[in-house]
């Protein structure tokens, strides 16, 4: 009888711990899948990183209220920068090694990025970067992929809607930053491919409350047609009202994707009338044609963001943020699980995903995924975006 007892005490407890271990193993599976994001929320960089951290949460809260991600949760990590590489690089580390997340999306700038690089590549987990500067990907970097449009297809965007036209003297005016720095150097290696001459380039800095002095410097350049401005935040409501109080409007004035945002327009008080520059379809999603692919993806964006947010509205960075994770979702769903080398895999595999920013087709040799033709010419009139092309 004493035999029996304690076999049926060993079985018990065997039995018990099983259960115990499945139980655990349940746990494990249910464990909730951790998004990391590193967005200049506050700072110089706002407008980038405010609609960016915006669109997560919403995203984040529509996905786990449908089930999340192969059967897990999503818990979003998002710390802010404020714009500073050097926070980048402290809440990269935090995320990686405290908050221990399945990936990352961010930074917000180019600068950021760039910092934030080394650190993803060495822990292999994926980056998807919402800043615009080719080098994020050029070269490739296996862990790295970005969703905006790179600076060298807006420059070239900007160039051909100059030979539309018949242009071919152009001025340079832009910072001293990084994205505005890259920007620069495409715009000067792809001016002779457009039979372009760059006439004039200035320089600002990210503090430069009066770009005056570089803007007369440009109107007094013989025959300038055109200024290219490479540039994003605060210096380009500056550098659209200066242009405005010098009654340059008989200079073409093109900015590029990096004020994609109706903020811009709203601060520059009137002066950004008449302005072009390539953006994303989402920006002018009513006026894109019903057989788009791109209509019912930005419509549906914008109508879940003005739902949440009362009203707000949309831009492109919130865009950039919206392609960043649903195109990470995608990749988890692709992969059947958080294993991150296979999710990169599933990321660089990405083919006619269709997002706020255009149609993306990723591939070993091309992690932004992007073409020419996903840029929309716009002008600003009457206060808002008006489609050209």
């Amino acid at each position: 009888m004493a035999s029996f007892t304690r076999r049926s005490a060993l079985g018990a407890t065997a039995a018990t711990a099983i259960l115990a271990l499945s139980w655990a193993g349940a746990q494990a599976q249910q464990a909730p899948i951790k998004v990391g994001a590193i967005l200049a929320v506050t700072g110089p960089a706002s407008f980038l990183g405010d609609p960016a951290a915006k669109t997560l949460k919403l995203y984040v809260e529509q996905t786990n209220k449908a089930g999340g991600v192969v059967g897990r949760q999503l818990e979003l990590k998002l710390y802010d920068t404020g714009g500073d590489p050097r926070q980048a690089v402290t809440f990269t580390r935090r995320l990686i090694e405290d908050d221990k997340v399945d990936f990352i999306i961010g930074a917000s700038t180019t600068g950021e990025t760039m910092a934030m690089i080394e650190l993803v590549e060495e822990a292999k987990i994926p980056l998807i970067s919402l800043a615009g500067a080719s080098p994020i990907v050029e070269p490739v970097k296996r862990w790295v992929f970005k969703t905006p449009h790179s600076d060298r297809m807006a420059v070239e965007k900007m160039y051909g809607d100059m030979r539309r036209d018949n242009m071919t003297k152009a001025a340079i005016l832009g910072g001293s930053g990084g994205f505005d720095q890259s920007c620069r150097a495409e715009a000067k290696k792809f001016a002779a491919s457009y039979n372009i001459q760059i006439v004039a380039d200035e320089t600002y800095a990210a503090t430069d409350t009066d770009m005056t002095p570089q803007l007369t410097r440009i109107r007094n350049t013989p025959g300038v047609q055109a200024i290219i401005g490479c540039g994003f935040g605060s210096p380009t409501v500056v550098t659209a009202r200066n242009y405005k109080q010098l009654g340059m409007q008989n200079v073409r004035f093109y900015f590029n994707h990096g004020v994609a945002s109706q903020q811009f327009i709203d601060q520059s008080q009137g002066a950004a009338e008449g302005m072009r520059m390539p953006v994303a379809a989402l920006l002018v999603g009513p006026q894109l044609a019903e057989s788009d692919p791109q209509k019912k993806v930005t419509m549906a964006y914008t109508a879940a963001y003005k739902a949440a947010y009362n009203n707000e509205a949309v831009s492109g960075f919130g865009g950039h943020a919206y392609d960043a994770f649903m195109m990470a979702v995608e990749a988890i769903k692709r992969a059947g699980s958080m294993d991150k080398a296979k999710v990169r895999d599933q990321i660089e595999l990405t083919k006619n995903f269709v997002g706020a920013d255009g149609i993306f087709n990723m591939s070993p040799g091309d992690h932004m995924g992007l073409d020419i033709r996903s840029f929309k010419m716009v002008e600003v009139r009457n206060g808002t975006w008006k489609l050209l092309y």
